[in-house]
């Protein structure tokens, strides 16, 4: 839920602002005002990884002799696979860059919306629910219902006095049933469907067939995806320094785990922004209100071979602050500034005229 904060210069009275929620006065000493931040980077590595249950099948030993699959374990095994990785900056409250907003009587009292995290979003902007709306709880998707493969067996390989024997027969009924889906499709089959949805019942049920008694040669692989998050907070440039390591035993452990393969993150500061020089006898006069110029930054993630992600990210800690000077907050009109939360940079600013 976003933080909602209506602050008058002397607390207005609740009724000339019945629209207004929440009427808050925040002080410092005998001043009325609002104690906001500005964000600063962090680089998120959003990593997807799937753990994976191997269970061998029965005939599993004879996949290659009659299927010509190969590399068929007949060992149960458990063992990790990385599925993606995404690369985003996200921003988090900057305790170096903490603001109070002193409110005066000859000032219109600004509407400012704050993140949950303090961080500034907007000012003098109407209240929106669209943040605070419930949001639909996405319904996990039905899981595919698998068949068992000895429903399909017919009396003669159920009656095999072998494995082996069970095994040659459950590969010959395969073979039959790749035979039948190829007569239909090729339109040679003796009893052809009468149009194309039975056509596709047709297939449909042969493929069934075909996977569940195939999975008895190969095996069955059950993957539950998880998600691991990474976060740097980089305050200079880097090269090639260790964001994670994985490994196909454990999944994704940290940087420091030698039981993982590492994989590397570099950060390059791309000049977008001129820093000025210090001037420490203007610092301590700025007012208004503060607002992040960020920089621009290229990040490359790889393995060690081949990269991952390369792409540029707007870096908070690579720009600079700036101000909106109090003057534009006066009674003849009304501004409405928009800021981007997650790096605390203008989105846009809009004037209203006083009438």
């Amino acid at each position: 839920m976003k933080k909602r904060i209506i602050a008058a210069g002397l607390l207005m009275t609740t009724s000339a602002y019945a629209q207004t929620e929440v009427l808050t006065g925040v002080t410092r000493g005998k001043d009325y005002g609002v104690v906001y931040s500005l964000p600063k980077t962090q680089i998120e590595l959003e990593i997807k990884a799937n753990k994976v249950k191997y269970t061998p099948g029965e005939f599993s030993k004879y996949a290659d002799r009659y299927l010509r699959l190969n590399n068929v374990s007949t060992d149960p095994e458990v063992y990790w696979e990385l599925a993606s990785v995404k690369v985003k900056s996200v921003g988090v409250p900057n305790g170096d860059a903490t603001y109070f907003v002193k409110l005066k009587d000859k000032t219109v009292a600004p509407l400012m919306e704050l993140t949950e995290d303090g961080i500034v979003k907007s000012i003098n902007v109407p209240y929106s629910q669209n943040g605070s709306a419930k949001k639909n709880t996405p319904t996990a998707p039905a899981g595919q219902v698998n068949a068992n493969p000895r429903d399909f067996l017919t009396e003669e390989i159920l009656m095999a006095n072998s494995t082996a024997k069970m095994a040659e027969l459950v590969a010959k009924e395969i073979y039959n049933i790749r035979e039948s889906k190829n007569a239909l499709l090729r339109g040679q089959a003796d009893n052809m469907p009468s149009d194309g949805a039975q056509l596709k019942i047709m297939i449909d049920n042969l493929n069934l067939q075909e996977e569940a008694m195939t999975k008895m040669f190969s095996g069955i692989r059950e993957k539950e995806e998880k998600t691991f998050t990474v976060r740097l907070t980089p305050d200079k440039e880097f090269s090639n320094e260790v964001a994670f390591r994985f490994s196909k035993k454990l999944g994704v452990v940290a940087n420091n785990d030698l039981a993982g393969t590492p994989f590397y993150i570099s950060l390059k500061d791309l000049k977008t922004v001129k820093i000025p020089q210090e001037d420490g006898k203007k610092k301590k006069d700025l007012e208004g209100i503060a607002y992040n110029v960020p920089g621009q930054a290229l990040v490359t993630l790889t393995d060690g071979k081949k990269k991952l992600y390369e792409g540029e990210l707007p870096v908070t800690q690579f720009g600079i602050i700036e101000y909106l000077a109090p003057v534009l907050f006066n009674k003849n009109s009304t501004i409405k500034v928009y800021f981007d939360p997650n790096t605390g940079g203008l989105l846009k600013v809009d004037r209203e005229e006083g009438k």
